[in-house]
Formats: C-alpha cells, structure tokens, sequence
C-alpha cells in the first residue's frame, strides 16, 4: 500500500505527529510511505528511516499535485487539515484519513473560556486519524533523528560542561511562549550547575546577554549550531527547561526529563510533553513538570501571538523563580 502523509509544519508539530509515520510503515504490510511538508522544514524529518520519499512545499501546490496523481496513491493521511491540504484531497480523489483539529474547541477556550477540550493529547489524535486502517500505538513515543554528522562532540563544549549540564531553550515562535530575558537571567543566575542556552540564530542577542552574568556557568550556543546540532545537545542534557517550543518535543523525543514554562499557550490545549507508554510505565515519578499559573487569560491563543492580549504579560511576569530554581534542584538532586 501507498501513503501520502501531509503534515505542512512546524517543527514541533512535525515531531508530534512522528509515531504516525513509524507506525504506519510498520504494522502496514508493505508500507511504501510518502511525506509532505514544507521545504522550511526538511531538516526536522530528512532522516527519518521510516519515509521513503520526501515532498516540500514552496509555492509550487499545483505541481505537487501534478506528480502526486502520477503516484496513485492508496491513502492520503492529512494531519495538517487545512486549505491547501484539502485541496490535494480533493484534486487526488482517494481514500483519506484527517486530524480532527479540534478548531471549535479550541476558540471556544482561547477566545470564550469555555473548555470543551477533550484531554487527548494531539499525537493521540494523530493516531486516532489512522483507527480506521487498524493502526494502534505502538507506545514508542515520538522520534527525532539525527545523522552522525551532527552528533556534537565534547570537544565541542566548554570543559565546565564536560562533565553534564542542562539545556534551557530560550526561543520560541511568538512572544508570548517566551519567558522574558530578565526572568530568563535571575533562573540562569539562581540554578547552581552547568547551563547550555539553546536556541536560533534569532535568539544570539538574548543568548549573549543571558550568559554575560556568568559565562563560565552559562554557554550560549545559540546561532551556532543547526537544528540537528541543538538537538543533540538536547540529546546530552541531564535536563531540558523549555517554553511551549519545537525543541521540547524533541527533547521528548529522547526521554529527556523537562520542565515547560508556559504562557500564552497551556497544557489545556492538549499539547503538554509527550513520552510513549512503554517509557513512562518504568518511571517511578513524573518526567515533566508544567509551570503554568492557570490565570483566568490562558491560554490566550493555539500558538501564540506577538503581544500580550491584554498588556500585562502577567502569566510570564508573576512567575516565580524561585520556585522554578526548588524544582529543578529537586529533579537534579533525585
């Protein structure tokens, strides 16, 4: 049998819909597994053994689907569910299985406070897509590959971090996922162990003015590694603090332990870190801990926005260090 697989971005979605992929070309006899995602995101599943033919988007939709009539696929799984997906849909005229993306639900809790939302994580929800075709999770959680090449060698980090550090994702998409760099400083400043600050090239600014208050303890490697290199340094971590961000997925993706900082988004949305049951039922306590204050305005968005709705920035602001530093000296400690 022929998949077509659309999942158009963002990293973080990507790897959440990953055990889809595996799943399907595994407990499909004769899986031949066809992606498509934007050719922005080709880095995040470019390895990915269990895809066997890669598509990207640019603006070239009607070409695609010029060359995916010629595929004559069996299936198309659409865990995108939007216009453009659709419309490949329509145009191949096959057999699909979609997300249901759960858009009434969710305005109704960003934008009303009504919470409707069912409490199934989305990669459950992917999964469910593919019920039909007798697709079960197989409780192997996410994946995230990464080719030898971008494997980050000792030698490439500072020798006070040889011995272990903890990685803090510092970006993230929009400001409102975003801790702010002061708060960002008095964590760095207050956790007693090696820090690495993860993050892209659009975050070197605030990844130099975080490490400056101790550039021994703190090294910021943002900018200065491609994603699969950040990844890797995900991989090395003791521990993983991120924002609501593609990298905390990948963190998951290696049973990393992590601590999420929420803000404009929250765990409500369905979205909270994401490990396989055959991991979790060996872990004797929590693998994630969420710091989310639950005000009355969260979440305020699905992903995000460039302002606070309401100016305060309270859910960012008014949390409290301190109690973040007990946590994470509590897991480091265990």
């Amino acid at each position: 049998m022929k998949f077509l697989i659309i999942r158009f971005s963002s990293i973080g979605d990507i790897v959440l819909a990953s055990p889809v992929l595996r799943c399907v070309k595994k407990q499909v006899s004769n899986a031949t597994v066809h992606f498509l995602t934007k050719k922005t995101f080709k880095i995040v599943t470019q390895h990915n053994p269990y895809i066997d033919k890669f598509y990207y988007l640019e603006d070239n939709l009607n070409e695609l689907i010029d060359l995916f009539k010629k595929e004559e696929y069996d299936y198309v799984i659409d865990l995108h569910n939007n216009f453009r997906s659709n419309k490949i849909k329509r145009a191949l005229k096959k057999e699909t299985f979609t997300i249901n993306k759960l858009s009434v639900q969710k305005f109704l809790l960003t934008k009303l406070k009504i919470d409707v939302m069912p409490n199934r994580h989305i990669t459950q929800r992917s999964i469910d897509a593919v019920a039909p075709l007798g697709i079960r999770d197989d409780g192997y959680g996410l994946d995230y590959f990464i080719p030898t090449i971008d494997e980050v060698s000792q030698d490439h980090l500072p020798t006070s971090h040889v011995l272990g550090f903890i990685v803090v994702v510092i970006g993230a998409s929009y400001y409102t996922k975003k801790l702010p760099v002061y708060k960002l400083k008095e964590l760095c400043s207050k956790i007693d162990h090696p820090i690495i600050l993860v993050g892209g090239p659009e975050d070197a600014f605030d990844g130099y003015d975080i490490a400056s208050i101790d550039p021994i303890k703190i090294y910021n490697s943002c900018g200065k590694f491609n994603l699969n290199e950040s990844a890797d340094l995900v991989r090395q971590a003791k521990f993983v603090i991120s924002h609501d961000t593609g990298m905390l997925y990948i963190a998951c993706a290696f049973n990393k332990p992590t601590m999420v900082i929420w803000g404009g988004t929250s765990p409500a949305l369905d979205v909270e870190p994401y490990y396989g049951s055959r991991f979790l039922q060996h872990q004797t306590k929590a693998h994630s801990t969420s710091i989310c204050l639950n005000l009355s305005c969260q979440p305020c968005s699905n992903y995000g926005t460039t302002t606070c709705p309401r100016g305060h920035f309270n859910c960012m602001n008014k949390i409290d260090v301190n109690e973040v530093v007990k946590l994470v000296k509590l897991h480091l400690s265990a």
